[in-house]
């Protein structure tokens, strides 16, 4: 076993394109350290419909140059298979550490494939990636990104010729074709033959953000911004100034991109502590919202004055922002489907409802909810919203943080806020109170116990309320394929509980619905709804054994 192990990063190693994780396996090798290598041997890093995501390192278990050469030799063996040789991949990458170097690799392989290659000139947002491949017409796009994981991951997201990320069967049609990948000598991987895009793609992201607006609406929202140490920064404030807004003020220490987030824990909105400085940096500066990006700038969190709360600023929850982006747009006359994942508040679905609009509901990620028929807006509680389908089927934070400052300026010239408006939406469909319960491990069997603890002895009732109906969405339903999932609905509420796709947490997602009878109602009724989740939070968690 010793000597399997010790062959195996040695073989490895005589491959290994990248001096740094050569230097590290090699000192691995002489110390003869077991377990370092056995954590970084004990399988490979599965491709799936997040694509690559995981640890830098050496090792099929890290995220290195030899596994993403790999990974674009199958996504290119993939494409040629599928008749599409001689098309163009297009490949962008964030400011993380080793982003450019893996987004050089791809570029080479695809070039050494037969396949053309044009890279994003600099790091930039996800989004502009999504928007450059229906742009340019090409067959698949490559985004080097963690999103929001901490500073040691990073990640490979693929999308096909439509825009959108990969979804079965395709993303196994990959992983098949990674897997079948021989010596990394056999990859053809020339040293120029790419093309590096001048700005022109930017420029017509830019030109196209324009539309997410009203002509002629008012544009006088004051915003606090923070890129969260990503790329968000200089797009944002381009889109901005096309528009008329006034500029953003910048939250100064998060303002340029840094591989190491210096100043966050996670470099994630939702995390606690993330958004202290832009906090600071509010009440400093009054503004009338606090807008921040995730890293590679497809997420957008949005956070409000509010007296109530220690240090006068909240953070609105992704549904929160998620009605306030769906009620503005109906405001507005927007028409076709509403969309949103099985995870996120049902209220999209009342307000679409009453509005006359389509309304689907998908599995979680944009993967699928950019894939719905005639959509019009989609969104998902983590932050993501897709305000402009057909110009980036994927989340966008630079076009949302465009929308919701459009209603923040709407709100603003009639004496109100995105807090008067939400009282509003509540009186009219009821109070919808969301929370979480996320769990994260070092030991990933900690979340398969929860499971099939939840599994073999579902909950009856929870906070006094009865389960109605418990479904295992691993069988799939008549709506949904079949996903590792929980649904459980409840007399007024409903909880799903899942393993995450992309971090190693266990998710339960609580809703809970209050009738509301007037503005006078809604003191109580938020009482009632955060006592409501309380108690499921607590009874879900000794179901589950958490």
């Amino acid at each position: 076993m010793q000597q399997d192990l010790i062959t195996q990063a040695r073989t490895w190693l005589a491959e290994d394109p990248d001096p740094e994780t050569r230097d590290e396996l090699a000192k691995l090798i002489d110390a003869e350290d077991l377990d370092a290598l056995a954590a970084r041997f004990a399988g490979t890093l599965q491709f799936g419909t997040a694509g690559l995501r995981g640890e830098l390192g050496a090792g099929p278990m890290r995220m290195n140059r030899s596994v993403v050469v790999r990974a674009a030799a199958g996504l290119a063996a993939y494409l040629k298979a599928k008749g599409q040789t001689g098309g163009t991949v297009v490949i962008g990458y964030d400011a993380r550490y080793k982003s450019a170097d893996f987004a050089r690799d791809t570029a080479a392989v695809m070039t050494g494939a037969g396949l053309r290659a044009a890279v994003l000139p600099r790091p930039l947002p996800t989004p502009v990636l999504a928007y450059a491949i229906r742009h340019l017409g090409a067959v698949a796009g490559v985004e080097v990104t963690a999103s929001h994981n901490p500073p040691r991951d990073n990640g490979y997201k693929v999308y096909l010729g439509d825009g959108s990320q990969i979804v079965p069967p395709a993303d196994g049609e990959i992983a098949d074709a990674i897997a079948a990948v021989g010596p990394l000598a056999g990859v053809d991987r020339p040293e120029s033959g790419w093309e590096i895009l001048g700005d022109e793609v930017l420029d017509a992201y830019l030109a196209r953000t324009d539309a997410v607006l009203d002509a002629g609406s008012p544009r006088t929202a004051q915003v606090v911004y923070t890129a969260m140490h990503g790329v968000g920064t200089s797009v944002l404030t381009a889109a901005f100034a096309r528009a008329g807004f006034p500029e953003p003020v910048l939250v100064a220490e998060q303002a340029e991109p840094d591989p190491a987030f210096p100043t966050v824990a996670f470099p994630n909105p939702e995390e606690p502590g993330a958004m202290d400085l832009a906090f600071a940096t509010a009440r400093r500066a009054h503004p009338d919202i606090v807008i921040a990006n995730d890293p590679d700038a497809d997420r957008c969190a949005v956070a409000v004055p509010d007296p109530s709360v220690d240090g006068g600023w909240r953070m609105l929850r992704g549904d929160e922002v998620g009605a306030l982006l769906a009620a503005h747009l109906v405001a507005r006359g927007a028409a076709g489907v509403f969309a949103e994942s099985i995870v996120s508040s049902s209220l999209l679905g009342r307000i679409a409802e009453k509005a006359g609009n389509g309304y689907e509901e998908t599995l979680t990620g944009f993967k699928w909810i950019a894939r719905v028929d005639g959509l019009r807006y989609g969104y998902e509680e983590a932050l993501g919203y897709c305000v402009d389908p057909d110009g980036v089927r994927d989340k966008d934070g630079i076009t949302a943080a465009l929308l919701v400052a459009e209603l923040a300026s709407v709100l603003k010239e009639q004496g109100r806020t995105l807090l008067d408006l939400l009282d509003d939406i509540a009186v009219e469909h009821g109070l919808h109170a969301t929370d979480q319960l996320s769990v994260r491990v070092e030991d990933l069997s900690v979340i398969a116990d929860a499971m099939r603890r939840l599994r073999e002895a579902p909950p009856t009732a929870l906070a006094g309320l009865a389960v109605t109906s418990a479904e295992d969405l691993s069988e799939g339903t008549e709506q949904l394929p079949p996903t590792d999932g929980l649904r459980y609905h409840l007399e007024g509420a409903r909880v799903i509980v899942r393993p995450s796709g992309t971090e190693p947490k266990l998710k339960c997602y609580l809703e809970v619905v209050v009738p509301v009878g007037s503005a006078d109602d809604l003191p109580a009724a938020r009482a009632k709804g955060a006592e409501l989740l309380a108690g499921i939070t607590r009874d879900l968690s000794a179901a589950a054994g958490i």
